[in-house]
């Protein structure tokens, strides 16, 4: 029987978990990457990352969580395991010194298909973009972030209404098989790999809480896609009734208000657009739980009409 491989996991997010648990199966891990543990919740206990939690239920032994990728002890601790392959799935920025060490390569899954949305908010500028279709990509690392030769992708469909979160959801599996696949290819020197077309290249920044506030200027189709981009986290937003308005789900409607303008009336929360408005869904007022719109409006004794301040 052929020996087992030894491939190094990298990750952090649950997106990464079902890549983990792939990998895991099909060819036994033999040691995960991860970040620090950090406190949460109201007593601030440490808490592990979904990947090394993960790992620990998977009876992985070694988990290193260092400080510093850049750190010389950690470097030698990963030359020491002599790997074949190293997977990075939803993690940091890898030095050469630790992307040039595995004997077969160092790949990273990306949740688009590169060369578009390169950067740390794939999904959410897919979906703010407009994107009917999307998907995953596995590529060889290199010194320039999401750039590096393309081993394998898959495609996801983006529907109508699909949230980021939803769509976060959906490319989990997809990365899993992909990284299964990548790593078939390179230990079966089948891999045919194919150079980004930079000139087809977009960004994809991350998002902040403090960028995402709601330009009523725009098109309705445009600050729908805006509010399904950034939902459920950071969340689009803007200011009403003296507070932040959380805004995760709208529809379009054929009503018709001025930009930047609002109407509560027959258990409709609606909002104006550039030629157009749009029916809000799903909101979340300060202080509050999420909540349907159409129970808030029905419920609302305010007034009934305004401009988003």
């Amino acid at each position: 029987m052929a020996e087992k491989p030894t491939i190094i996991f990298m990750g952090t997010p649950e997106f990464a978990v079902p890549a983990l648990r792939a990998l895991h199966a099909r060819y036994g891990v033999r040691a995960v990457v991860s970040v620090v543990d950090k406190p949460k919740g109201r007593g601030l206990e440490l808490q592990p990352s979904d990947v090394k939690a993960a790992a620990i239920e998977l009876g992985i032994e070694t988990i290193l969580q260092p400080t510093s990728l850049k750190d010389p002890d950690f470097q030698s601790q990963i030359r020491e395991l002599r790997p074949d392959i190293i997977c990075v799935i939803a993690f940091r920025i890898l030095p050469k010194d630790v992307y040039s060490i595995p004997r077969l390569g160092s790949f990273n899954v990306h949740a688009s298909l590169l060369p578009a949305y390169r950067g740390a908010a794939p999904i959410n500028h897919a979906i703010i973009r407009g994107e009917s279709i999307t998907g995953v990509t596995s590529f060889l690392l290199n010194d320039v972030v999401d750039t590096g030769t393309i081993i394998t992708q898959r495609e996801q469909s983006i529907d109508d209404g699909m949230t980021a979160g939803e769509l976060y959801h959906a490319l989990m599996p997809l990365a899993a098989e992909c990284a299964v696949e990548t790593c078939e290819l390179l230990l079966e020197h089948r891999a045919v790999v194919r150079v980004q077309d930079d000139r087809l290249a977009s960004p994809a920044p991350k998002v902040f809480r403090e960028t995402s506030s709601i330009d009523w200027q725009q098109e309705p189709h445009d600050v729908r896609n805006f509010i399904r981009g950034l939902s459920p986290a950071p969340c689009a937003w803007t200011m009403w009734s003296g507070g932040v308005l959380k805004i995760y789900r709208a529809s379009m409607t054929t009503e018709l208000l001025g930009p930047g303008t609002w109407s509560i009336k027959n258990g409709c929360f609606l909002t104006g657009c550039k030629n157009g408005s749009l029916l809000l869904d799903e909101i979340q007022l300060p202080g509050k739980k999420r909540m349907m719109a159409i129970d808030f409006a029905r419920g609302y004794r305010g007034p009934s009409e305004g401009v988003f301040a």
